[in-house]
């Protein structure tokens, strides 16, 4: 799935596009992204509207269009955002043609992705409250913010770093790398690390993520630029993906668990298991 740095690669590149232009025709060629809308309901809310800004928050994409109207896309697991591709790949979703003549395609060969309509700034500013919270790159996002979300939560702390309503933008791949980065055990309980901990996991989250936003994401499976290149930060894994390999501090075998659902990498000498609880 596009995470934070993956979706604001996308808005870098694809803001000096669109931003000026009008949606001209706006094609839905799937009725699940439009949902609740019918696909037509959708497009005539969109076309021929100016495109006034191009935005993210967290993994969302968010088109502000004139008189206060908003589109806000999600790309979920497998979604992608092409400029002018030729030939046209398979799985599009959605066609775009803007004015000045530029096409877009939304493709999504799991068809997990959306697009939302919301009208009015305050309507979109709940849409994001119900559902996100602060984005590591926030500068609220301090260390004793992370530890007041964190007090009392059982959980593991990789299931916690992906609660969208607790932290946005942070997905598997940069879960698995800014734990790695902190010395903490994907399963710890999220309530129970220390204030120096806490301190180290903001400060790798925030790395992990600036990393992947200087190599333009990572592309493991379906994410693209808007011209169809890669991202490059697959390269720069410590542990994500590296299954059986030495870990590059250490040389202990990187293993594989599930958390949270996810499949989840760790070194455990530099990231020890935590110890079990005696019951009393």
């Amino acid at each position: 799935m596009p995470e934070l740095p993956e979706v604001e690669t996308i808005v870098r590149q694809l803001a000096p596009l669109v931003e000026g232009r009008r949606l001209k025709r706006v094609e839905i060629l799937d009725t699940r992204w439009s949902r609740p809308l019918e696909p037509r309901e959708l497009a005539d809310a969109l076309q021929g509207r100016r495109v006034e800004g191009l935005g993210r928050r967290g993994k969302y994409l968010v088109w502000d269009l004139e008189e206060d109207v908003h589109l806000v896309q999600h790309l979920r697991m497998t979604g992608a955002v092409l400029c002018e591709p030729r030939p046209e790949p398979a799985h599009v979703r959605v066609r775009l043609d803007l004015s000045p003549k530029l096409q877009l395609v939304i493709v999504d060969p799991r068809r997990f992705g959306t697009g939302e309509l919301l009208l009015g700034g305050e309507t979109l500013e709940a849409f994001f409250a119900a559902r996100l919270g602060l984005e590591p790159l926030d500068e609220r996002f301090t260390a004793e913010h992370l530890r007041g979300l964190a007090r009392g939560r059982t959980a593991p702390i990789k299931a916690f770093l992906l609660d969208q309503r607790r932290i946005a933008g942070v997905g598997n791949i940069y879960a698995d790398e800014a734990l790695f980065r902190a010395g903490i055990h994907p399963l710890r309980p999220a309530g129970r690390l220390s204030r120096a901990q806490y301190a180290c996991l903001r400060e790798t989250t925030i790395a992990a993520l600036r990393a992947g936003i200087d190599a333009r994401g990572a592309s493991i499976d379906d994410f693209r630029h808007v011209d169809g290149v890669r991202g490059s930060f697959q390269n720069q894994f410590q542990v994500h993906r590296r299954e059986g390999e030495p870990c590059g501090k250490c040389g202990t075998t990187i293993i594989k668990m599930v958390v949270a659902g996810r499949g989840t990498y760790v070194c455990e000498n530099c990231q020890p298991r935590p110890r079990r609880r005696r019951r009393v």
